[in-house]
């Protein structure tokens, strides 16, 4: 490997590797118990060549979709699932979701905070005239969160009406400096939204989160959840996709807004994908697995250059999400271009900060990935605004996150922002 300071980085990196290995065994052991339930889903399910084979057209009585759906239904411990190849991106599952169980004068409260970035062009501004939920008449509540990452329950009680239809629950960080949610906190936080709101459906974003914890939020009662294929449950392999899961209700409603009322989860076809969802799946336990002995690696490695990692190399996971704070503008580029100088794909490509879609500040994004946007593989960005936060996902291989993060310091060491 050509690193101009490889001797000090090669000496940090074999330190990390032996401090962070009992860590390193607690995610082998929780593979092996996700990758047991995987193959008995798909055994109980007999799966089949058969079942690889992709339809056209209409895509009905398509049999492959079908006991995929019920397999992914099972993993999750839901009445129902509906995994397509036209739901493009996780923002795609999660505006389904919203749009199909809200309706003109209800009301959706996020009980998180401000949701991702990506959804703030969903949900809008009355008359925008873009679609939004807002345009539809759909009003908006947010409840920010307290210090620590708290919720504010008081804030809650007071802003749930009888309009209040949908609440929904972000696991993964986003863009926000606080922690990820734990499967426990949001069993905790569905507990209370019982209590206060009986009526409302609730919802999670559920993007990053799967595999990495014993179980996912429809075990602890979430009413519908929604993710991306090129994220957690794809393995590396899907091209495209997204999923919702949940209760029968909510999920049909979603599909008649995915679709067509009438049509729903009827149809769709699934071209050439069916095989590359089953493996993928398979293969998911195992590449989350590589993705978080990855993050605990650079969790560890960038703390011990004086960087404040979140979370801490040896505290509990919720995703595969690493947040950096580096305090500069100067060294948040240098970390992203040198995770992609480390890509195996545009590596001789360098990033710069730019606007982007759905996004309300300039971004830099390291994504030298086979599959366009896959956070599932090794990723790096961050939006430019004070603290200048790094946010780290995904890898194929632990090797490889162990390169990039070596690859990385040399570029912050080398440009001179890193101050050591």
């Amino acid at each position: 490997m050509k690193l101009k300071h490889a001797t000090w980085i090669q000496e940090l990196q074999s330190k990390v590797v032996k401090q962070i290995q009992p860590i390193i065994s607690q995610i082998e052991e929780r593979v092996d118990v996700h990758q047991w339930r995987v193959l008995d889903a798909f055994r109980k399910h007999a799966v089949s060549d058969y079942h690889l084979h992709s339809s056209t057209g209409y895509g009905y009585d398509d049999m492959g979709r079908e006991v995929f759906e019920r397999i992914f239904a099972d993993l999750f411990g839901a009445e129902m699932a509906l995994v397509r190849s036209n739901i493009i991106s996780g923002t795609h599952a999660i505006a389904s979701s919203l749009y199909g169980n809200l309706r003109p004068g209800e009301e959706l409260i996020y009980l998180t905070g401000t949701p991702y970035d990506t959804l703030h062009k969903v949900i809008g501004k009355a008359g925008d005239g873009t679609g939004s939920l807002a345009d539809y008449g759909i009003r908006y509540r947010e409840i920010p969160l307290l210090d620590g990452g708290e919720i504010d329950w008081d804030a809650f009680r007071q802003s749930v009406s009888e309009s209040t239809k949908v609440v929904g629950i972000q696991r993964s960080r986003g863009y926000a400096d606080r922690p990820s949610f734990t499967i426990a906190r949001i069993q905790g936080m569905i507990t209370q939204i019982r209590q206060i709101a009986p009526q409302a459906v609730i919802f999670v974003d559920n993007c990053y989160g799967e595999f990495v914890e014993d179980m996912e939020p429809t075990h602890v009662g979430a009413d519908i959840v929604a993710g991306s294929l090129i994220k957690n449950p794809g393995g590396g392999l899907a091209k495209s996709g997204g999923y919702m899961v949940g209760k029968k209700e909510f999920i049909e409603k979603a599909a008649s807004r995915l679709v067509a009322p009438g049509i729903g989860v009827e149809g769709g076809a699934t071209y050439g994908y069916q095989r590359d969802y089953y493996q993928g799946l398979f293969l998911a336990p195992h590449v989350v697995g590589e993705a978080l002995k990855g993050v605990v690696f650079a969790s560890a490695m960038l703390k011990e250059v004086g960087f404040q990692t979140t979370p801490s190399w040896d505290e509990l996971r919720t995703d595969i999400i690493q947040q950096i704070r580096l305090g500069s503008a100067d060294l948040l580029i240098a970390f992203c271009q040198g995770i992609q100088s480390a890509s195996p794909v545009d590596a001789h490509i360098t990033p710069i900060p730019a606007a982007m879609p759905g996004y309300q500040d300039p971004v830099i994004m390291a994504a030298g990935t086979f599959v366009q946007g896959a956070s599932i593989e090794l990723s790096a960005d961050g939006p430019l605004r004070e603290p200048y936060i790094a946010f780290l996902q995904g890898g194929l291989t632990y090797s490889h996150v162990k390169i990039a993060m070596m690859q990385a310091l040399d570029r912050m060491k080398t440009t001179g922002s890193l101050p050591l």
